[in-house]
C-alpha cells in the first residue's frame, strides 16, 4: 500500500495500527510520531524513534499540514476529507445544574464561533424554560451578539456540529460517605451513553461528541466503542472515529491547581509552566513545573486538586459551577477556536487528558522536548488505571 497521499494541499501518512485501540488520525508534530503514532510517547520527543521523511512530507510538517492516518481502521478514507469551517451548531443534552451553567457560558461567550445552540432534556419543561430564559439575555440594540437558543426534540439531537453530553444519573447527595463520586456514577451513566452513542451511529453523526458527565474519560471511551458496534454488538468500525470524541474534565483540574498555586508560593511555578495530565479523578497528575519538575511538590498539588470537590461538599454545596465553566464552556470554546486547552484525547487505547488543540490537519497534542521519567511514569499509571476500568 502506498504510504503517502497528497490531497487538498495536505499530506497524509498512512500508518498501521490496531483498528479498535489505535488512534484514528492526528496532526504530526515531528517525524518520530509517524514511527510510533499510537502510544503515550507521542507527547515526548525524546522517547520517539527516528524517522526519515521525504522532501514533500518534510515541507508539509514544517507548514503544519502533515496528518497521520490509521489505515487499519475501516473507513479510514473519511479521515482524508477537509474539516468543515465557519460557526458551529451546538446541541446540549440535559439541563441540570451542570448543563444549565454550561449553557449560560456558551451563550454569553460563544458568539464568535457558535451559530446557534439546541437544548434537549427528558423533561421537556426544562428545555422550554432554558429556551425562554436564554432568549431574554441580550445586549441592548445588538440583539444578534449572542447565539440563539432553541429547544430541540430527540429526533434533532444529532443535527449539529457539536453534541455536548451532560446527562447524568445517580449523583451521590451532599453529605454521603461516597469517596469517589465520579466512579460511583459510571455504570448508570454508561448505560445512558450507550443509548445516545447508538443514536449517533444511526444518524451518521460526523461532528464532535463532547463528554462532560462523570466519569468523563471512561464515558468518552464508552461513546466511542458503543457507536462502533452493530445490532449484534459486534465491532465494525462504522460509528464515531476516536478523534470525534473528546473528554472535558481536565480543564477544571488545571484551574483548581492554579487556584492553589496562587494561594501558596511553593506551587507558584505551576502558573509559569505547570501541566495537568490524566483523567478527571483518580490517576490525575499535576506537574508543578516542566522545567523544574519536583515530585514531592507535584504530589502535594495533585492531592489538593483531587480533593477540591470534597472541600466544597464539606461546605454543603455540590461542586458543579467551576466544572461546568472551566471544563465545559471555556474548554469547548477554546476547542472551537482551535486554541490550546485541557481535554482528553485518544492515546494508548484510552482517553487521556493533556494539552491539545484542533487544527485543520487534525488534533494536535502538545509535544514536549523531554518529560522527566518520574512524570512519565505517572502518565503510564493513569493510562493503566483507565484501561482497567474499560
Amino acid at each position: 500500500m502506498e504510504r503517502w497521499i497528497e490531497k487538498n494541499g495536505r499530506v497524509f501518512y498512512l500508518a498501521s495500527g490496531d483498528p479498535v485501540l489505535g488512534r484514528g488520525s492526528f496532526k504530526a508534530g515531528c517525524a518520530g510520531q509517524l514511527a510510533a503514532p499510537h502510544g503515550l510517547c507521542v507527547l515526548d520527543a525524546s522517547r520517539l524513534p527516528p524517522f526519515e521523511l521525504p522532501a514533500a512530507a518534510r515541507r508539509a510538517l514544517e507548514k503544519g499540514r502533515l496528518t497521520v492516518v490509521n489505515a487499519s481502521r475501516p473507513g479510514w478514507e473519511r479521515m482524508l476529507e477537509p474539516p468543515a469551517t465557519g460557526k458551529k451548531r451546538v446541541n446540549l443534552l440535559a439541563l441540570g445544574d451542570v448543563g444549565s451553567t454550561l449553557l449560560t457560558g456558551l451563550k454569553l461567550l460563544g458568539g464568535d464561533v457558535i451559530s446557534s445552540i439546541g437544548v434537549c432534556d427528558l423533561d421537556e419543561r426544562l428545555a422550554a424554560r432554558w429556551e425562554f430564559e436564554m432568549g431574554q439575555i441580550s445586549l441592548p440594540w445588538d440583539y444578534d451578539a449572542f447565539p440563539p437558543v432553541e429547544a430541540v426534540g430527540m429526533e434533532r439531537l444529532f443535527d449539529c456540529d457539536v453534541f455536548v453530553f451532560v446527562a447524568s444519573r445517580g449523583i451521590p447527595p451532599v453529605g454521603s460517605d461516597v469517596k469517589d463520586v465520579r466512579m460511583a456514577q459510571f455504570e448508570s451513566n454508561a448505560a445512558i451513553v450507550r443509548r445516545y452513542a447508538r443514536m449517533a451511529r444511526e444518524q451518521h453523526f460526523s461532528g464532535l461528541w463532547a463528554a462532560v458527565s462523570d466519569p468523563v474519560d471512561p464515558l468518552a471511551k464508552t461513546a466511542y466503542l458503543e457507536s462502533n458496534r452493530d445490532e449484534n454488538g459486534v465491532w465494525d468500525g462504522m460509528g464515531l472515529l476516536p478523534e470525534q470524541v473528546q473528554g472535558y474534565g481536565l480543564g477544571v483540574m488545571n484551574a483548581r491547581a492554579a487556584y492553589y498555586a496562587r494561594r501558596d508560593g511553593r506551587f507558584a511555578s505551576f502558573l509559569a509552566d505547570g501541566r495537568a495530565f490524566g483523567p478527571h479523578g483518580e490517576g490525575l497528575w499535576i506537574a508543578n513545573s516542566l522545567s523544574r519538575y519536583d515530585e514531592a511538590l507535584s504530589r502535594e498539588l495533585t492531592e489538593q486538586t483531587l480533593s477540591a470537590n470534597l472541600r466544597l461538599r464539606e461546605l454543603g454545596f455540590k461542586p458543579y459551577v467551576a466544572p461546568a465553566l472551566s471544563s465545559g464552556a471555556l474548554s469547548l470554546l477554546l476547542t472551537l477556536r482551535g486554541e490550546w486547552h485541557c481535554g482528553s484525547v485518544f492515546l494508548d487505547g484510552v482517553y487521556l487528558g493533556c494539552k491539545n488543540r484542533c487544527t485543520p490537519a487534525g488534533i494536535e497534542t502538545e509535544l514536549l522536548d523531554a518529560i522527566p521519567d518520574a512524570l512519565y511514569a505517572h502518565l503510564e499509571d493513569a493510562a493503566a488505571r483507565l484501561k482497567a476500568i474499560l
